[in-house]
């Protein structure tokens, strides 16, 4: 069943959502991308005729109550986008009446899903190297799947459109939809888009392929970077992995980022690079900064020879246009990292770049997709983010995608989770 083939109208829809989203000291929303990616699907359910549940997480309470992550926050925003009122569940598993009282065209936001340990279904104050902790696991699996049941009672019908929780066997994003006959649970229309796009990438490639990943640490990405190797054409490692390569080749580079214990696979990743023909571009210049702020003294060097008070924090000149060169030509393309601080105005000029050629490439008929955290956030700084194909919402999840694993909030709803 898609959400476009069912008709919400009389149906209570639960929908989880991703709407972790940043917010200041104040408890402002600084960026509200990830309420805006879901509202096409919440909109269609009111427009149907439909009432509406909506569930996500925010941060980690790590299920305790923390006013500071309460969905509260976020209540009048959700209205205002909705064009609705807004009702308010203080907590998620004590809903039922709430539930039970909304009419069509009604809105009912839950508090956040984490503040009870049953929704990630982790044991809580118990070491994995104790010896009850195997019954405490099991215990939490059962408490899980009551939680998931609770949730399941308050509506007709299941919705998961939050891609960014779609690797998570969470009760919320898969242990729900075992309640729910095969009719009565669909992906939203971010979810369908999120999937589609990373199956653009991963199956329905154009050529060139030119996959960028940065960051700071070459341990996070390897099951990414070993997947790709057997679908690129281009790869370009950039961020504070640049450092990493170079040490591991002998260079000095200073103060910056270096993984010391991952000399051998860096080494190994250039040496497989080769041996499958893959392009592997890595940084040859760098702006090293001697202090890490906006307003430090900086200076472009070569990524082999950072002197031994300063870090690498950008990309430099040359290494930019090597960059730009692998992803011009590109016909399909994914970003995932910035090449340096962008957060810093000063050392946002690699990522830049970057963000410039993807574009210039996507005006040629490239598929570009954007994805991550920090590339999503660097795409938004620039004001590019119409400028691309596809600007994914999911962070952990579009990873593990990407590293060929099946995501069980996808699995959940299609069926082939076993």
């Amino acid at each position: 069943m898609t959400i476009d083939q069912y008709n919400f109208n009389g149906k209570k829809a639960i929908v989880r959502v991703d709407f972790n989203v940043p917010l200041d000291e104040n408890g402002k929303i600084t960026d509200d991308t990830r309420i805006r990616g879901a509202l096409p699907t919440l909109k269609k359910i009111l427009a149907d005729g439909g009432s509406l549940i909506i569930m996500s997480h925010m941060g980690k309470p790590k299920g305790k109550v923390n006013p500071k992550m309460s969905l509260s926050q976020i209540k009048d925003t959700v209205a205002q986008y909705l064009g609705t009122e807004v009702e308010f569940a203080d907590d998620c598993a004590k809903a039922a009446q709430q539930a039970a009282e909304l009419k069509p065209g009604q809105v009912l936001l839950l508090e956040n899903l984490r503040f009870h340990p049953e929704e990630e279904g982790k044991p809580v104050g118990i070491d994995k190297e104790d010896p009850a902790y195997d019954a405490a696991k099991k215990e939490m699996k059962e408490r899980q799947k009551e939680f998931a049941k609770t949730l399941a009672s308050y509506a007709d019908v299941y919705v998961n459109d939050a891609f960014g929780t779609a690797h998570r066997r969470h009760a919320s994003t898969a242990v729900i939809a075992d309640y729910f006959d095969k009719d009565s649970k669909m992906l939203g229309y971010l979810m369908e888009k999120e999937v589609n796009a990373v199956d653009a990438i991963l199956k329905d490639i154009k050529r060139p392929f030119t996959a960028i990943m940065g960051g700071s640490k070459v341990s996070t990405k390897i099951g990414i970077i070993e997947n790709l190797m057997d679908k690129v054409d281009n790869l370009i490692l950039c961020g504070g992995m640049t450092y990493t390569f170079a040490a591991a080749k002998g260079g000095k580079v200073g103060k910056s980022i270096c993984e010391t214990d991952k000399f051998d696979l860096a080494l190994d990743i250039i040496k497989k690079a080769e041996e499958k023909g893959v392009n592997l571009v890595l940084g040859t210049d760098c702006v090293a900064a001697d202090d890490f702020s906006n307003d430090a003294n900086t200076m472009v060097v070569s990524c082999m020879d950072v002197p031994a008070e300063w870090e690498g924090v950008d990309a430099g000149p040359v290494t930019r246009e090597m960059f730009a060169d692998a992803i011009r030509d590109a016909k399909t393309i994914l970003w995932n990292g910035p090449a340096g601080v962008f957060e810093f105005d000063n050392f946002a000029g690699g990522s830049r770049a970057i963000a410039d050629a993807i574009v210039e490439a996507t005006e040629k008929g490239a598929f570009s997709l954007v994805g991550g955290g920090d590339s999503v956030a660097c795409i938004n700084k620039f004001g590019l983010a119409d400028k691309v194909s596809y600007v994914s919402t999911g962070g952990g999840a579009l990873l593990e995608a990407i590293e060929g694993k099946e995501l069980p909030g996808i699995a959940a709803i299609r069926g082939s989770e076993k």
